[in-house]
């Protein structure tokens, strides 16, 4: 099968839409398990609510930049690593291209 088609039918499928999921409901767990724990260390040492919630804000808010820059960094380089591989297949169908032609 030519390198085109199979590129074609694997832009086809739906798996990598996904990934977004994935990535919220572990961002999600993650948050929620470091968020409240923050919280519990700030009551425990008796502090008042308005500084309990406060740490819970802005728990909440370091979390979320953290986890997306994570995934950011994630999902870009996985693009990178599989542009880097369609091109080794491309300069490989070229080259045996060149070489049966011959």
């Amino acid at each position: 099968m030519p390198l085109n088609e199979t590129m074609r039918r694997n832009q086809e499928h739906k798996a990598h839409r996904a990934g977004w999921l994935r990535a919220a409901v572990l961002g999600v767990n993650d948050g929620l398990v470091s968020t409240a724990s923050l919280m519990v260390g700030v009551a425990a040492a008796m502090q008042s609510d308005s500084v309990i919630l406060t740490t819970g804000l802005a728990g909440i808010a370091a979390g979320a930049l953290s986890m997306a820059v994570g995934e950011y960094v994630s999902v870009r380089s996985q693009v990178d690593i599989e542009n880097s591989d369609r091109e080794l297949e491309m300069r490989s169908e070229e080259h045996t291209s060149e070489l049966q032609s011959h």
